[in-house]
């Protein structure tokens, strides 16, 4: 058994819990839906901070370049950087898939003025977790966010492919895809082609490409390192785990909001 495999294992009772949780029968509306991204866009952005990290990590990014590093992990990330940050969106043009989430979120109707206030901060170079802390994001929000950037900016390469690795979609697209076509059954007027498109994309590109990419580099960043291998499993389980805690939250928020209604 590879020692990815085995981690695999190890987390799998988290993972069960994500794939069997609450949350996905409870969106049931365009509305559902609506409130579903405004939370859950925070996690398609920081995916992407993830990915940076392992870029200036694995590659050379400085000026003026030198070939350093191993070259098949050049390879690796920046293909998966070319899918994530300049994919071919719906018109066949080229668009990151954090901006094809906001367009889709617009199509939809759901607001995006707290996420983009939000990058906006980011942009004028204020601290992440300054900005994270002053703002008016409900707290698994701002645990999820808390605990990738402490991964990016405190922990080893590893830990941070870890993250990447097993603490983001594998299955749970499969099952938004599912949604997402009841729902354009249930509702044709309301746009939601562009969250299928999305949601395809993921489930193409990550189960046939970049998941075994992240766990080749895993493999190779390892080997038979035993300490290495029990940080990455422990980074898994705590990367699943605020996922769950995430998916609680939205939860709550789209039972709120149905109660009010």
């Amino acid at each position: 058994m590879s020692k990815s495999q085995n981690v695999l294992d190890k987390t799998k009772p988290l993972r069960q819990k994500l794939l069997n949780h609450d949350l996905y029968k409870y969106i049931e509306s365009p509305e559902d839906l609506r409130i579903f991204t405004q939370h859950h866009v925070y996690a398609v952005w920081d995916f992407m901070s993830l990915l940076k990290a392992l870029q200036q990590r694995l590659t050379n990014v400085n000026v003026p370049w030198t070939p350093e590093g191993n070259t098949e992990f050049t390879y690796l990330i920046n293909d998966i950087v070319l899918a994530e940050e300049s994919d071919v969106n719906r018109r066949g043009k080229h668009q990151s898939h954090f901006e094809m989430y906001l367009e889709a979120m617009e199509d939809l109707g759901a607001s995006t003025v707290q996420i983009r206030n939000f990058i906006k901060q980011i942009q004028h170079r204020t601290d992440v977790f300054l900005v994270i802390s002053a703002s008016d994001l409900s707290n698994p929000i701002k645990s999820f966010l808390i605990f990738t950037f402490n991964v990016i900016y405190n922990e080893h390469t590893h830990n941070i492919l870890s993250a990447f690795t097993f603490g983001r979609e594998e299955l749970i697209p499969d099952m938004f895809t599912e949604i997402i076509d009841h729902l354009q059954r249930q509702y044709p007027g309301d746009n939601i082609e562009n969250f299928k498109y999305y949601f395809d994309r993921h489930i193409e590109i990550d189960a046939d490409e970049h998941g075994p990419m992240a766990i080749k580099l895993l493999e190779s960043l390892c080997q038979n390192d035993i300490n290495k291998w029990n940080s990455v499993e422990k980074t898994a389980e705590i990367a699943l785990q605020k996922r769950l805690e995430l998916w609680d939250g939205i939860l709550k928020q789209i039972l709120i909001k149905k109660a009010i209604a």
